[in-house]
């Protein structure tokens, strides 16, 4: 198991990746304390309006495993609360996904129109305490369960720079909370084609033998 440790800020956590891609990008625009203030401020409104929402994503993977990096805030919502958030703009959107921008802060949005993402937002959230204060957040077993939907996806885009960081969050998500994995497939099957279910299994097969190989070379170093 992981080590305890300090709540994590949110706002800090996207500033630093912000100031990765700075770096990358010679002569973006950002504030890092306006970024700071966005963090806080639409956590605050999400809180006073009494919106249902799930906080998923990297962010939510930072309270269960160290080191993940993002600059996007991820929220499971429905369509209904995001009217209700007109500070938002709206970049783009369809039926399952859009992507707004708050104050300079970039959040995409699961929408509940998909039946697994509103299964998530049902069944796998746990209050999380955070810097900003306590949020709605995803469990282990709800991570597990879109990270997965999405990777056959991504395969056929072939999209193999996304394929990497979400198999990596699968894995360490495995490796420092061992989970029922044929449970987590056998909970997903509903929302997957048969083909998408075959490719999941799959990857399950991969990744939970290279966490077994490495679980054994570290107890025999």
């Amino acid at each position: 198991m992981m080590p305890t440790q300090a709540r994590i800020h949110i706002g800090k956590v996207v500033q630093y990746a912000r100031c990765l891609k700075a770096q990358q990008w010679q002569g973006a625009a950002w504030t890092m304390d306006n970024l700071l203030d966005a963090v806080g401020t639409l956590f605050a409104i999400l809180h006073q309006r009494k919106l249902k929402y799930v906080l998923v994503g990297g962010i939510a993977i930072l309270q269960y495993v160290q080191g993940r990096n993002t600059e996007d805030i991820d929220l499971i919502l429905n369509v209904t609360a995001l009217r209700k958030l007109p500070e938002i703009t709206i970049t783009n959107q369809d039926e399952y996904f859009a992507r707004g921008n708050y104050q300079g802060l970039q959040l995409d949005f699961l929408l509940t129109k998909n039946p697994l993402f509103a299964h998530v937002q049902k069944h796998h959230v746990v209050q999380q305490p955070f810097f900003e204060q306590t949020i709605r957040s995803a469990t282990v077993p709800g991570l597990l369960l879109l990270k997965l939907y999405a990777l056959p996806s991504l395969y056929r885009q072939g999209d193999f720079a996304r394929v990497g960081i979400y198999e990596n969050d699968v894995a360490t998500l495995l490796f420092y909370h061992p989970s029922d994995t044929q449970a987590i497939v056998s909970e997903l099957t509903p929302f997957v084609s048969r083909q998408d279910l075959a490719a999941i299994q799959d990857i399950m097969l991969d990744l939970t033998q290279r966490i077994a190989r490495l679980k054994r070379n570290k107890d025999q170093a």
